[in-house]
C-alpha cells in the first residue's frame, strides 16, 4: 500500500512539473506576441517606419512562426518534446537580446523573424507534452489550466510591457521573458519522463521554404500595397510569387509521403471545423489586440502602462474561469462553448463602436473588454480540446502545430490588411471600421463552430 501511494504521489508531482513546463514554455512565446503591440508606438517614435513598420514588426514574427511551427510539430514527434523545447527556449532568449539591442527598424524586423523561428518550437511541443502525459479524464482540466495560465501571461504582458516602456524603454519590455525562460530550463533539467517519439517521421524543409516564402510574398504585398500602390511591379510580383509558392506548398503536402501539414487531418470533421473556427476567432483577436492597444496610445492619448492596463479585466476573467470551462467542456461537449464564446466576443467588439470624443475608458471600452474576456474564457480551452481530441495521441504534436499555425497565419494576414480595413491610419474612423470587422470575424467563428463541431455524444 505504501509503495502504491508513493508511486501515485510521484506521478502527480511529475504531471504537475510537466504542466508547469508546458505553461512557462508557451507563455514565453505568448508574452512577446502581446508585449509587441503595446511597444509599437514607442518603437515607431524611436526607429520610425510608420504604420507599415509597425505591421512588419508584428508580422516578421508571425511569418516564420506560422511557417515553421509545422516543421516544429514534426520535429516534436520525431525527436521528442523535451529536446525541441530546450532548443526553442535558448533560441528565443538569444533573439530577445538582439531585439533589445536593435539599432534600426530593419534590424528589429529581422530579429523578430528569428524570434519567430524559436517561438515555433515552443507551443506545439508544450501542448503535445500535456497530451502525452495526461490521460483523457485529466486532459481537459490540464488544458484548461494551461489555457488560463498562458492566456493570463499573454494578457498581462501589455501591462508589464507598458510599465517597462514608461519607466525605462521599449527595449526592456522584450527582456521580460528572461525569467520564465530560465525557470523552464531549470524545470526541464530535473524532469524524468519517457518522451514520446514517432520513428520514421521526416522533416520536409523544402515544403517549409515554400510555405515561408509564399506567406512572406503575400504579406509583403498586403502591407506595402497601400503605401507603394497596388499597381507597382514589386507589389504585383510579390503577390503573384506568394500565391504560386503557397499553392506549391499545398500541392507538395497533398503528394508527400511525410507531409509537415497532413491534409488528411482535415478529413476529420472536428479537426477541420475547429481550424476553420480558429481562423476566424484568432484573426479577430489579432485585429482587436493590435488596434485597441495602438489606438489607446496614439488616438486616445493614454500612456503605455494605461493602455496595457486596459486589457487586465480579460486576464482576471480568464484566470478565474478557464480551468472550470475546461472541465465543463469535457463533460458537456465543446460545441456550445465554441458557439456562445465567439458570439459574446462579437458583442464586445461591437460595443467598441461607442468609443468617441471625449474619450471615456470606463463607459466606452471596459464593457467590450469584459465581454471579450468572458467570450475568450468560454472559447479557448474547448477549442483546443476539440482539435487535439479529434486525433490520436501519436499525432498530437503535428495536430497542435497545424492548429497553432492556422491561428498565427490568420493573425498574420489580418494584421497585414489592417491599413486597408482602417482606410489608412488608426484614427477614430479607422478604429470603428476595425471594430466592425472584428465583430464580423467573431460571429463567423461562432457560426463555423455551431455548423461544424460535433460532440462525441453526437449532438
Amino acid at each position: 500500500m505504501t509503495t502504491g501511494a508513493a508511486t501515485t504521489d510521484d506521478g502527480t508531482r511529475v504531471r504537475r512539473r510537466v504542466l508547469a513546463i508546458a505553461i512557462l514554455a508557451s507563455s514565453v512565446a505568448f508574452l512577446d506576441s502581446s508585449i509587441v503591440n503595446v511597444a509599437l508606438p514607442a518603437i515607431r517614435g524611436e526607429l520610425g517606419g510608420g504604420l507599415a513598420g509597425q505591421q512588419w514588426v508584428v508580422n516578421a514574427y508571425l511569418v516564420t512562426l506560422g511557417a515553421l511551427i509545422l516543421v516544429a510539430g514534426s520535429l516534436s514527434d520525431l525527436y521528442g518534446r523535451l529536446p525541441v523545447l530546450r532548443i526553442g527556449l535558448i533560441g528565443f532568449l538569444v533573439a530577445s537580446l538582439a531585439i533589445a539591442a536593435a539599432p534600426s527598424i530593419e534590424f528589429l524586423v529581422v530579429a523578430r523573424a528569428v524570434q519567430g523561428v524559436a517561438g515555433a518550437l515552443l507551443v506545439p511541443s508544450s501542448l503535445a507534452l500535456i497530451t502525452s502525459q495526461f490521460d483523457e479524464a485529466a486532459r481537459g482540466r490540464a488544458i484548461g489550466a494551461w489555457t488560463a495560465a498562458t492566456s493570463a501571461a499573454m494578457l498581462v504582458a501589455p501591462l508589464l510591457g507598458g510599465l517597462s516602456i514608461d519607466l525605462a524603454s521599449w527595449r526592456w519590455a522584450f527582456l521580460i521573458n528572461v525569467l520564465p525562460i530560465g525557470a523552464t530550463l531549470w524545470l526541464l533539467a530535473g524532469l524524468r519522463i519517457a518522451d514520446t517519439r514517432r520513428p520514421g517521421v521526416r522533416v520536409d524543409l523544402a515544403a517549409c521554404a515554400l510555405c515561408a516564402l509564399g506567406l512572406g510574398g503575400i504579406v509583403f504585398a498586403l502591407i506595402e500595397g497601400p503605401r507603394l500602390g497596388w499597381d507597382q511591379p514589386a507589389v504585383l510580383a510579390a503577390a503573384a510569387a506568394g500565391v504560386v509558392l503557397f499553392a506549391g506548398f499545398l500541392l507538395r503536402q497533398a503528394r508527400a509521403a511525410h507531409p509537415i501539414m497532413p491534409l488528411a487531418l482535415f478529413r476529420i470533421r472536428n479537426f477541420s471545423a475547429g481550424n476553420l473556427a480558429t481562423t476566424f476567432i484568432y484573426a479577430a483577436l489579432a485585429l482587436n489586440g493590435f488596434a485597441v492597444v495602438v489606438y489607446l496610445q496614439e488616438g486616445a492619448g493614454l500612456s503605455a502602462t494605461l493602455a496595457g492596463l486596459a486589457s487586465l479585466p480579460v486576464t482576471v476573467i480568464m484566470v478565474l474561469g478557464s480551468s472550470h470551462v475546461g472541465g465543463w467542456s469535457a463533460r458537456w461537449g465543446a460545441r456550445i462553448f465554441m458557439t456562445v464564446g465567439p458570439a459574446v466576443m462579437a458583442a464586445g467588439a461591437a460595443l467598441l463602436l461607442t468609443v468617441g470624443r471625449p474619450f471615456d475608458y470606463w463607459l466606452q471600452v471596459l464593457p467590450g473588454i469584459v465581454l471579450l474576456g468572458v467570450g475568450l474564457t468560454l472559447t479557448v480551452a474547448p477549442l483546443t480540446s476539440a482539435v487535439l481530441g479529434s486525433v490520436d495521441a501519436e499525432r498530437s504534436g503535428i495536430a497542435s502545430a497545424v492548429n497553432n499555425a492556422v491561428a498565427r497565419v490568420a493573425g498574420l494576414l489580418v494584421v497585414a490588411v489592417i491599413a486597408v480595413i482602417a482606410g489608412g491610419d488608426l484614427d477614430l474612423a479607422g478604429f470603428h471600421r476595425v471594430a466592425v470587422a472584428t465583430a464580423v470575424l467573431f460571429a463567423a467563428g461562432a457560426l463555423a463552430s455551431w455548423a461544424g463541431i460535433r460532440d462525441r455524444r453526437g449532438t
